[in-house]
């Protein structure tokens, strides 16, 4: 038996949500690519790793900007950022009804549990030595720090920008989450914590995992308000 138009809309929440094959090569493939090509490179030793080093040789200047910048991807601080937004989304959420009110919450919380999970063996694997501003010492490749910003502000952004009512107020949110990863990576390198590359393999890894909570929350989230 047919299904009516309108009752095909109603029990179809994710129709009209299809995503272009070449959008998930974007947000997928290209990162995770980039991310392989960096962690060879920093396993072997090789002539990316030379220039990296020579990058951060113009770029160290350690001051106190730096450090408070960079202290902005302490788990300390941005967690705690995470957790405020996951509870405004939850009551939000529940408020509203829906059985599965709770999904979206979840898989962001899931998320900033898989950071360690993932950073944590990669240092071990690469033991990347850090650099010369720095105590001698291994396991600086990927960046944890940037890592930790990237996912908890990144899914914070995403848990809010549908419940935010106008395109600006979107906009500012979503510059503000940039300023933040970008402030906290230019103080890791500035500051000397980090080399470049460990900072652009830890954005690599997190486009993979935001774009995979991007597309969850596309099929489980609310709407989007309208433009």
């Amino acid at each position: 038996m047919p299904i009516p138009a309108n009752q095909e809309r109603a029990t179809s929440p994710t129709r009209g949500r299809r995503t272009h094959p070449g959008l998930l090569t974007l947000l997928f493939g290209l990162p995770a690519l980039l991310f392989a090509l960096i962690t060879w490179q920093v396993v072997a030793d090789g002539p990316l790793i030379r220039l990296d080093e020579r990058v951060s040789r113009g770029l160290v200047a350690p001051d106190r900007a730096s450090e408070l910048l960079a202290d902005l991807g302490n788990i300390q601080v941005a967690v705690p950022v995470l957790a405020v937004a996951l509870g405004y989304v939850a009551v939000r959420a529940r408020r509203a009804g829906g059985d599965r009110w709770w999904l979206p919450v979840a898989a962001a919380a899931l998320l900033m549990a898989l950071v360690p999970a993932l950073v944590v063996p990669l240092k071990e694997l690469t033991d990347r030595p850090g650099t010369p501003v720095v105590p001698p010492g291994t396991g600086y490749y990927p960046s944890g720090h940037t890592a930790t910003a990237a996912i908890a502000y990144g899914s914070a952004t995403l848990l809010l920008l549908p419940r935010l009512r106008t395109p600006l107020a979107r906009r500012a949110l979503v510059a503000v989450c940039a300023v933040l990863v970008l402030g906290v990576s230019y103080g890791l390198v500035r500051r000397g914590y980090h080399w470049p590359l460990d900072v652009v393999a830890s954005w690599c890894l997190c486009a993979v995992l935001l774009s995979s909570l991007w597309l969850f929350l596309r099929r489980t989230g609310p709407p989007e308000q309208p433009r």
